[in-house]
């Protein structure tokens, strides 16, 4: 799920065409043959596949493809069954919709029985694979709760600690926020890269859905603020116009960046210098974004709180409906998902904080993370994973949240009043879903 970051490459280890065309039962080797489509690495990359292949004497076609692609050239194969994979995974951002249309197995069905399992998960992760009927269509092996990534020496410089709770606590409301965004700006640094980081906090402070049982479109005091809250931090010159996933935004990461980068290539000529102190991000963020970023401040991060709980992606992965190789397709999922011995190896081999309680009792009190100063990680998400709730997701999320922080850049540009972005924000929404109720 792991991962936003991971959403951007653009790897194929086996081109679709390829896959459409090799035999349902054997490889050339004379191996039978697991096929596998996917939109991240990760199964290959921490040894899932090649272990599976070990353990069952088979050849797995695993099949990735770029996030942006992946809907688009899945679903035409899960509808026709030309090509189709017999296992594939489904990111938070769509999973939804395919437990609705039906293109998993039910696994909460004989000989499957994964309702039994329910106890062994993190709630919401196992609600989100459901189906409108309740029928688990779906399992996760993570949970992808967040929080706000900081920088300790920044802290205790401008804020007088450096201590997650003590941080967690100045954050803990919006005041308390942009006091320490006005104290981190006298002091030369900005309190994060741009207005878009506080996106997950407007969707997380409350469980409303998007679109209610009635197809009416749900619009809290929550998302509104997000308008206000943005607009603060523009109006205060709160952030370093570093835009997310842009190159002033992962080299911030290290230390200082040019001011107002936008998504142009760094400056490192610039005089005008500024260093960002925190980033809202979730469990991934650290291994696949701050990790892979930071070398100089390695050490220096710790871990805290913010106005509420949140939580951002995640991957579940079930059974093609109509696979000739279901038993052995649910075997790669049970490996996956509920083999402790392997989840064991992989929490400690990836760092992913697991969904699965039997393993994350017994190793959350033992970790300590180098990189976080040796902060345990693992034991604050867990915490801010009992504040999911999974109904609030639903299969709307993607392109209502995309239009939501188009009209909110709108309005922070000052290109629209706050009134003529909410409701032009509104009409996209009709536009976009004609069956939806806007206020």
């Amino acid at each position: 799920m792991k991962k936003f970051f991971i959403v951007c490459i653009s790897i194929t280890l086996m081109s679709v065409f390829a896959a459409g065309c090799s035999s349902d039962s054997e490889s050339s080797s004379g191996k039978d043959v697991l096929k596998i489509w996917s939109f991240t690495d990760e199964l290959e990359k921490y040894g899932a596949v090649e272990k599976f292949e070990e353990e069952h004497g088979i050849e797995v076609e695993l099949t990735i493809v770029p996030i942006a692609d992946y809907p688009t050239k899945l679903r035409p194969a899960l509808e026709s069954g030309v090509g189709a994979p017999d296992v594939f995974t489904g990111e938070v951002a769509f999973i939804k919709q395919w437990t609705e249309r039906d293109y998993w197995e039910n696994l909460s069905a004989e000989p499957y029985n994964v309702d039994e399992w329910e106890d062994d998960y993190v709630p919401y992760v196992f609600d989100l694979g459901k189906d409108p009927e309740g029928n688990v269509k779906a399992l996760s092996w993570q949970t992808t709760p967040g929080g706000i990534f900081y920088r300790r020496s920044i802290a205790n410089e401008v804020l007088g600690t450096d201590d997650p709770e003590q941080v967690g606590e100045m954050f803990s409301t919006w005041e308390g926020l942009f006091e320490a965004g006005e104290k981190l700006k006298q002091a030369g640094y900005r309190l994060f890269a741009d207005e878009g980081a506080i996106r997950w906090f407007a969707r997380g402070v409350d469980s409303q859905p998007w679109v209610n049982e009635n197809d009416e479109l749900i619009m809290t005091d929550a998302k509104v603020s997000y308008f206000e809250q943005a607009k603060i931090l523009r109006e205060n010159d709160y952030t370093a116009f570093a835009p997310e996933w842009s190159p002033s935004w992962f080299a911030s990461m290290d230390g200082p960046i040019a001011y107002n980068g936008g998504w142009e290539d760094v400056n490192e000529e610039s005089k005008d210098k500024t260093e960002v102190f925190a980033y809202p991000l979730p469990t991934w963020g650290l291994h696949s974004v701050l990790k892979e970023n930071a070398e100089a401040t390695v050490g220096d991060w710790g871990l805290a709180t913010g106005p509420n709980p949140y939580f951002w992606g995640g991957t579940w992965l079930g059974v093609y409906k109509d696979s000739k190789k279901k038993d052995l397709a649910f075997e790669f999922v049970k490996m996956m998902t509920h083999d402790e011995e392997f989840l064991t190896n992989w929490a400690n081999e990836t760092g992913d904080v697991l969904s699965f309680l039997p393993v994350t009792d017994k190793i959350q009190d033992t970790v300590s993370e180098d990189f976080l100063s040796g902060q345990n990680n693992y034991k604050f998400f867990l915490e801010q994973a009992k504040a999911i709730d999974a109904n609030a997701v639903t299969k709307y999320d993607q392109e209502i949240d995309t239009l939501l922080g188009t009209h909110v850049q709108e309005y922070v540009d000052g290109k629209k009043s706050k009134e003529e972005a909410v409701q032009d924000f509104y009409k996209a929404v009709k536009n976009a879903y004609p069956n939806i109720k806007t206020p």
